[in-house]
């Protein structure tokens, strides 16, 4: 399996730009652009360290084969998902819709084969089978606890704008921000 690949951007954050000028305590619009790097940028830490998408994204993953097709972006939609492939002459195709469906597990979402149907051969190549789907959710379904982390670190980055501060005292990530996203993040990471 190859790293997943973005191919179309969410549109929306998680957290609105009023949300977190209302957490933040700023009732002026200087620091938006500001506010919104730095929301931009908690919210790609926390999709990062939780290795999900958090609002409705398309992604693509590869494989080298039909064994194994799990879809590694969390919370994954059965709704635009498109399966291609290499066949055995190294020709690009798409598998029919009713061939596969998407199912889950404990560990989540993965492409398997329907019931009565069989998986076409491939080509050898790391890239074989490709599978594009939609990830995450409107932003009104993201869970509060991930909101409220995203906020937190917005303010922890508005706050501290340093890399070091010129205080005695170590700024870090408050403790409430790992014990909001603990409860998210998949075993091993």
């Amino acid at each position: 399996m190859l790293a997943p690949v973005r191919i179309e951007d969410p549109e929306d954050t998680p957290v609105s730009l009023d949300d977190v000028k209302l957490y933040c305590r700023v009732d002026f619009d200087d620091d938006d652009v500001l506010l919104e790097a730095f929301l931009d940028a908690a919210t790609a830490h926390l999709e990062k360290v939780l290795d999900i998408a958090l609002v409705t994204q398309t992604w693509r993953q590869d494989f080298d084969s039909f064994k194994c097709l799990r879809l590694v972006k969390g919370r994954a939609q059965s709704e635009g998902l498109i399966v291609e492939y290499w066949d055995a002459d190294n020709a690009e195709q798409t598998l029919p819709g009713p061939t596969y469906r998407m199912l889950v597990d404990s560990v989540g979402a993965y492409v398997a084969i329907a019931p009565g149907a069989a998986w076409p051969q491939v080509y050898s190549r790391p890239d074989a089978v490709s599978v594009f789907y939609v990830a995450g959710s409107a932003p009104e379904d993201v869970p509060a606890a991930l909101k409220a982390a995203i906020r937190m670190h917005v303010a922890h980055l508005y706050q501290n704008r340093e890399a070091v501060t010129v205080d005695a005292v170590s700024n870090f990530l408050p403790l409430g921000y790992e014990a909001l996203i603990w409860p998210f993040k998949k075993p091993g990471l």
